[in-house]
């Protein structure tokens, strides 16, 4: 009996009447493959996740091989994003055995939840140099009554090569007694830039080859490093790759918002699901390119993207949905992709300079539709063609609103609506982000609305610091993740700095005491990606990289730095101070697989300006700070001294607001102004 129905998951629910038996992950689905001896296959996959799709169609919903399943197995289906936990320990897995992965990730168990076996995507036929799955089912099946000792054995392997795979890369703690510009030095910084322009593709922008990502956190450290040492070839790269992907088809021309990833070098062609945390991490670094290059073309996409996550991702509550699917009736792409007839008939006597700009072609320019891109900027398409820059924009213009006028009556691509903290927290610091270069209030305003939903709904009780997950339904469940509470904690800091709220701020230290306390490693460095006492995984997995997401772990050692300084808190900097030491090698390295900790590295070498603003027009000048680009810096403020806070403590001075600058344990002579001592920052 299939006993997904009862589940909140779109994904999971989306596998409910499939006449697999599955379960959800689960002391039922465990215990009974102790009792029956069964191997458990787990099924692990999202909800925008197109080849999940394929399989199922094909294979989870053929009686046949849903009877062979059913037989042999005790079947598991696993959002990953309801348990990235689980999906974090099997990958690992996986990809140890095969060198590779992806979703829909396929896993087999011994009935210890030990992994033995594992793969992707499988056809119903042999096809493609991969197995039928019917024929991995049986043989499997097979091996488990016939070789049990050999999959045991398998099973022992793997499960130690994942304990041992995430101390990859840390060294022993730093030696607090040398001196921090010792530890981290610019000739680190300077390497990690070189490597990463190494690894840069110069023409189309971007890092490596298709498929390619983002790569938000590598694009904000060029940026920061440029900001600091003026190297121009840093900034060339990190605003071309953001101008190629603002111009490809990654970026939705018509509705706003990114997709998560280019499955070509040009970022003509995405994967067509739309993620909260791709939206997220890429208004965060378009902010910084704008206050650094004021770019208004950067200024207007972060615009378009939080008007498309307000119009499409954004649930009644307040919360922001996870994501939406790259399928609409069972095809790829199908919502957004054009044919040259459709817009002819729509456009009328516009259409020829709408398609010569966006690259629609007759025999189309993807799979015989037109994917809306940009081959060429604005100005210089007008200067080439002969057209007004101004009336061209204008007439583009109204030829998006036509065009997205019709595809709203289009069927819609999939909603996954399970809202999610630590994603919904990410979106939080990309509103802040927002808030402050551009000024909009509109933006805190959704950040304060998201963060009261957060605080409400995902938190175990009122007043303690333990929350959950995921949330649907009035429903919040399973325990948070690293992840969710360093992304949080990170928001509530952010918060502060535009509101001025120092509940924020208070809120941010007492869960960063939390995750100490329940998170913490044995050697004191770093944190663990599940809390202490979850005892339905195999191994408590530390994730160090930054991927798709930051790390958990990057993101406690910034929220560490941040409110040590804030609350004169010597053991948080030291802890921040030797997981990034114990990590430096590995960083300069590899830094487009450790982007955010290369920052923190710049950040140890650059300093951080700590400015404190007190008075009773102190909310106003924390607005004014954030009209500039400065990216390591602490920001506090209040009406009058503060106790607790060594920042805020003595700095009241009777009618006037002034602005502190401290840095390396001195301060300057206070300003009225931040534009003051701007240069000085």
């Amino acid at each position: 009996m299939n006993k997904l129905i009862g589940e909140t998951s779109p994904y999971l629910l989306q596998h409910a009447h499939n006449p697999v038996n599955w379960y959800p992950w689960g002391e039922e689905a465990l215990q009974r493959a102790l009792q029956e001896d069964k191997p458990i296959l787990v099924s692990i996959g999202y909800a925008a996740c197109h080849w999940c799709h394929v399989m199922e169609r094909e294979s989870f919903e053929n009686e046949a091989t849903a009877a062979i399943m059913n037989e042999h197995f005790i079947n598991i289906k696993i959002d990953r994003e309801e348990r990235p936990d689980l999906d974090h320990i099997y990958m690992d897995a996986l990809q140890a055995m095969t060198g590779a992965g992806g979703w829909p990730l396929n896993v087999f168990l011994t009935p210890d939840k030990k992994p033995f076996y594992g793969g992707t995507y499988f056809p119903p036929t042999k096809a493609y140099n991969r197995p039928s799955w019917t024929d991995v089912l049986l043989s499997l099946a097979d091996a488990f009554h016939n070789k049990r000792e050999e999959i045991n054995t398998q099973a022992d392997n793997l499960t130690q090569h994942i304990h041992q795979s995430s101390q990859f890369g840390i060294q022993a703690g730093a030696d607090l007694n040398i001196p921090r510009e010792e530890l981290f030095t610019k000739a680190q910084c300077d390497t990690i830039c070189e490597n990463i322009l190494k690894q840069a593709d110069t023409v189309w922008g971007g890092f490596g080859r298709a498929p390619k990502f983002p790569q938000t956190f590598t694009i904000a450290y060029l940026l920061r490093y440029h900001h600091f040492y003026q190297h121009p070839e840093a900034l060339q790269q990190a605003v071309l790759s953001l101008d190629k992907m603002l111009q490809g088809g990654l970026y939705d021309q018509l509705g706003g918002g990114f997709a998560r990833y280019s499955t070509d070098e040009k970022w003509l062609a995405p994967h067509f699901e739309k993620m909260l945390y791709d939206n997220a991490l890429l208004i965060d670094v378009l902010c910084d390119a704008y206050q650094i290059t004021g770019n208004n073309v950067y200024a207007q996409t972060v615009k378009d993207t939080l008007t498309f996550i307000t119009r499409e991702m954004t649930s009644p509550e307040g919360g922001f949905y996870a994501a939406l699917d790259a399928d609409s009736e069972g095809v790829e792409g199908k919502f957004y992709v054009w044919s040259r007839e459709e817009i002819d008939q729509i456009l009328g006597e516009q259409a020829p300079v709408f398609c010569d700009f966006y690259d629609v072609q007759e025999h189309g320019n993807w799979e015989e539709q037109n994917i809306l891109w940009v081959r060429q900027p604005l100005q210089q398409f007008a200067v080439a063609k002969g057209y007004d820059p101004a009336e061209l924009a204008t007439t583009l213009q109204q030829c998006r609103g036509k065009l997205l006028a019709v595809r709203e009556g289009r069927i819609r691509p999939g909603l996954d609506d399970k809202i999610l903290l630590g994603w919904n927290a990410l979106m939080v610091h990309a509103c802040c982000k927002a808030f402050a270069a551009l000024g909009d209030e509109t933006y805190r305003e959704l950040a304060v609305r998201n963060m009261d939903f957060c605080l409400a709904v995902f938190r175990e009780d009122a007043h303690g610091q333990e929350f959950y997950h995921t949330w649907k339904n009035g429903i919040a469940k399973y325990p948070a993740f690293l992840d969710d509470y360093a992304y949080l904690i990170r928001a509530l800091i952010a918060l502060q700095e535009i509101t001025g709220d120092m509940t924020y701020l208070y809120k941010a230290h007492d869960i960063t005491a939390f995750v100490n306390d329940y998170f913490g490693d044995d050697s004191g460095q770093y944190f663990y990606y599940t809390i202490d006492g979850q005892d339905d995984v195999i191994v408590r997995k530390k994730e160090i990289y930054d991927g798709a997401v930051p790390s958990g772990n990057a993101i406690m050692i910034q929220n560490l730095w941040y409110l040590a300084l804030v609350f004169d808190n010597k053991d948080w900097a030291d802890k921040a101070v030797r997981a990034t030491s114990a990590l430096s090698q590995t960083v300069v390295r590899y830094p487009t697989s450790f982007g955010v900790w290369a920052s923190q590295l710049l950040q140890f070498v650059t300093g951080t300006a700590e400015l404190a603003i007190v008075g009773a027009d102190y909310r106003a000048r924390m607005n004014d700070a954030g009209q500039w680009f400065i990216p390591y810096r602490v920001l506090v403020g209040a009406p009058a001294d503060v106790s607790g806070i060594p920042l805020l403590s003595q700095r009241a001075t009777g009618e006037s607001t002034l602005v502190y600058l401290c840095k390396d344990y001195h301060c300057i002579k206070p300003v009225s102004y931040i534009e003051e001592i701007i240069n000085l920052i």
